[in-house]
């Protein structure tokens, strides 16, 4: 038997993701101006720390984003770390061995993000419409 309930008073929606292509500017544009303060402070040479803080930058895109934004984002951010985290600056370019891993480092932390913000967002929306917070 099905039993309805009332949603308590104040009850609010789920919120609904950003749009994609605003999470793709946010990715370019976040990329092209960590990129320059990073080659500041440490030099140029240090991929890893560009990916490091390119991935948090995704990780945190990826918390109001959709999970089709996750590849575009992965993609920005390693064209944005490959022309200019590794020398020479302004050269793409693809190294077998290197540009896979890097990617999936992109996309993961993008994926972990948007997840991990649908749970947080699913676990609050079931405590704000079950009676009293209880299952």
């Amino acid at each position: 038997m099905v039993e309805w309930t009332g949603l308590r008073a104040g009850a609010r929606a789920v919120p609904q993701p950003v749009a994609t292509p605003f999470v793709w500017s946010a990715a370019g544009a976040g990329a092209l101006l960590l990129m320059p303060f990073l080659y500041a402070v440490q030099g140029s040479g240090r991929s890893t720390v560009g990916l490091v803080a390119l991935s948090v930058l995704s990780a945190v895109l990826g918390l109001c984003a959709r999970f089709v934004a996750a590849p575009g984002t992965a993609v920005l951010c390693w064209l944005v770390l490959n022309g200019f985290g590794i020398p020479p600056a302004g050269e793409l370019s693809w190294a077998g061995h290197r540009d896979p891993l890097w990617l999936a480092c992109l996309l993961t932390a993008a994926v972990t993000g948007t997840a991990l913000a649908r749970i947080v967002n699913a676990r609050a929306a079931y405590r704000r419409v079950t009676p009293n917070g209880t299952p």
